[in-house]
C-alpha cells in the first residue's frame, strides 16, 4: 500500500493531514493535536492561544494592500471519530492511523481515517503557513471536542472572535455550499437491575453477534436507511423469547452516539432441548433480515457462537422491559423536509445498549432543523423508557443553524465557485451538527457558510476522501480569501 500522502496536491494540506494521522486525537484526547497545532503556529512567528474550553486560536495578519478587507475566521475541529473494525487491534489513544492512497482516495486500515474533521484542519494550517497566498484579516479556530457533544463550541467566549465571516470546513461533499444545519439532543437511559445467578444446569450459552453493517454518520447517512445493530439485535430476542426458553445475561451493542451502530452482540442462555431449533430459527431470520435489506446492506451476519456459562445474569423482567422498550424506540429517519427536498428533517439513532452487571445504559441522538419537533420527539422516547421502568435524562440540546440565502458569503463564493469551474455550486443544508449554529449564538452578526471536500462513509472504518476533491476544496478556499470583499 502507498502510505506517501505528502507526495499528493496540494503539498501544504497533505503534509500536515500526514502528520495529524500520526497524532492520536479521538474525542476527549486532543492534547497532542492542540500542541502541534501550537506549535506550527509559533513557528510562524503567529499570535496563538488556548482557551479554557481547550479551543486553539491563531491569528495571521492580512497581506500587503489586503488590511481593508473583512476579516474571515477559518474554522474545524480538533477530534476524530474513533471506531474500528470488530477484528482490528488498535488503541486510539496511542496508535497512528494507517492512512494509505487506494487508487482515488485516502483511507485507513481498518480504522477511521480522521479526514473528518482533518482535512479542514489541515487546509487551514496550510493557509497560515503559505505566504505566497493573498488574504485579509485571518483568524483560524480549532474547537475542541466536536464530535463528543461540540464541547469547544459551547464553550467559546464572547469576544474572542473579530472577523466578520466564518468558513466552517467541516462539510463532506465537494461543490456543495451548506447554509444551515440541524439541531440536536442526547437522550441518556439508565435500567438499574440487582444480577441474579444463572440456573445451575439445563442451559447452553452462546454469544449472538450482529456484524457486517455499514454504519456511518448519524447525520449524514440517517437517509441511506441503514441497519441499526442493536435494532437487528433485539428484535430477533423479542422473537426468539417467545418461542424458546432463554435468559439474557449481557449485552454490548453500538459505539459512537454520532454513529449509526454497526456491531452488537448478547451472551445468552438457551435451554439444551430449544439449541437445534435456536439455530435454525436464527438461521432463517438472518436471511429475512439480508432480504429486507438488500441493496442498502450486503454484508450482514448474524449468528452466534459457543461460549462459557456466566455466573449471573439480568433478571428476566428487566430483560424483557428492556428488549421490549427497544423494540419500541424510534429509530432512524422520522421526517423529510418539506421546504428543502432531500433533506432530512428529524432523526434519531438508537447509538448505544450495554450492561455491566448492575446498570444497562442506553444512549440515542436526536437531529432536527425543527426544535419543537426535537424536543417532542425526546419526549417520546422518554415515555417510551418510562414504561419499561428506566430512568431517561435529556441533555445536551442545541439549536440548529437557520439558512440566510441573502448571505454575503454565500453570494460571493457562489460566484466564486462559477468562476473557477464553469458550474453553480449546490446551496444546501445538512442533517447534521455543525458548530456554526452554536458559535452564532455568541456571535449572532456573523456571516457563515461551510463548505469540504468529499469524504466518504464518516464515522466508519470505511472512511475515505476523495483525492482530486480535496485539490478543488483548496483551490476554491484560496480564492475566496482573495476575494473577501472591502469592510
Amino acid at each position: 500500500m502507498n502510505r506517501n500522502l505528502t507526495a499528493l496536491k496540494p503539498e501544504l494540506v497533505w503534509k500536515h493531514f500526514s502528520e495529524m494521522t500520526r497524532i492520536p486525537h479521538p474525542s476527549h484526547h486532543e492534547e497532542k493535536i492542540r500542541a502541534y497545532i501550537l506549535g506550527v503556529a509559533q513557528s510562524l512567528g503567529l499570535e496563538c492561544c488556548e482557551d479554557e474550553a481547550h479551543n486553539v486560536y491563531v491569528r495571521k495578519p492580512a497581506t500587503a494592500g489586503m488590511e481593508d478587507r473583512k476579516g474571515v475566521i477559518l474554522q474545524a475541529h480538533l477530534d476524530m471519530v474513533p471506531q474500528k473494525n470488530n477484528d482490528k487491534v488498535f488503541d486510539f489513544e496511542n496508535d497512528p492511523i494507517d492512512a494509505y492512497i487506494d487508487g482515488d482516495w485516502v483511507t485507513a486500515d481498518g480504522t477511521t481515517l480522521g479526514a473528518d474533521n482533518g482535512i479542514g484542519a489541515a487546509a487551514i494550517l496550510a493557509v497560515l503557513e503559505d505566504n505566497t497566498l493573498v488574504h485579509g484579516p485571518i483568524e483560524a479556530l480549532f474547537t475542541a471536542t466536536e464530535e463528543a457533544g461540540m464541547v469547544g463550541a459551547f464553550g467559546l467566549k464572547a469576544g474572542l472572535l473579530q472577523g466578520d465571516m466564518l468558513l466552517n470546513l467541516d462539510s463532506e461533499t465537494e461543490g456543495e455550499l451548506y447554509v444551515g444545519c440541524a439541531g440536536g439532543l442526547d437522550a441518556n437511559i439508565r435500567f438499574d437491575y440487582t444480577a441474579v445467578p444463572t440456573p445451575a444446569e439445563g442451559y447452553k450459552a452462546c454469544t449472538l453477534v450482529v456484524k457486517g453493517l455499514k454504519g456511518g454518520h448519524s447525520g449524514i447517512q440517517i437517509v441511506c436507511q441503514r441497519a441499526n445493530a442493536n435494532k437487528l439485535l433485539f428484535r430477533f430476542l423479542n422473537a426468539a423469547a417467545a418461542q424458546f426458553d432463554m435468559r439474557l445475561c449481557s449485552v454490548d451493542g453500538g459505539g459512537l452516539r454520532n454513529a449509526i451502530p454497526r456491531e452488537a452482540s448478547a451472551v445468552l442462555l438457551v435451554k439444551e432441548s430449544d439449541c437445534a431449533a435456536f439455530v435454525e430459527a436464527l438461521a432463517a431470520y438472518e436471511k429475512t433480515v439480508q432480504a429486507e435489506f438488500a441493496g442498502i446492506e450486503e454484508g450482514i451476519s448474524i449468528a452466534a457462537e459457543p461460549c462459557e456459562n456466566p455466573a449471573e445474569m439480568i433478571p428476566c423482567e428487566v430483560a424483557g422491559n428492556l428488549t421490549k422498550a427497544v423494540i419500541g424506540c424510534p429509530d432512524g429517519t422520522q421526517r423529510m423536509s418539506i421546504a428543502m427536498p432531500g433533506l432530512v428533517q428529524t432523526s434519531t439513532n438508537l447509538a448505544r445498549v450495554v450492561s455491566d452487571g448492575s446498570t444497562i445504559k442506553l444512549q440515542c441522538l436526536l437531529r432536527s432543523s425543527v426544535n419543537s419537533e426535537k424536543e417532542a420527539l425526546g419526549e417520546a422516547i422518554k415515555a417510551v423508557f418510562a414504561l419499561a421502568g428506566a430512568e431517561t435524562i435529556l441533555s445536551g440540546s442545541y439549536n440548529g443553524w437557520n439558512p440566510n440565502m441573502e448571505s454575503p458569503i454565500l453570494k460571493a463564493m457562489t460566484v466564486s465557485y462559477e468562476e473557477l469551474y464553469g458550474v453553480k455550486p449546490a446551496i444546501t443544508a445538512i442533517h447534521a451538527g455543525l458548530e456554526c449554529g452554536i458559535i452564532g449564538s455568541n456571535y449572532p452578526n456573523l456571516d457563515m457558510i461551510s463548505f469540504g471536500p468529499t469524504i466518504c462513509y464518516p464515522h466508519s472504518p470505511d472512511e475515505k476522501v476523495e483525492i482530486a476533491s480535496v485539490a478543488k476544496f483548496y483551490d476554491f478556499l484560496i480564492h475566496t480569501l482573495r476575494n473577501v470583499p472591502q469592510k
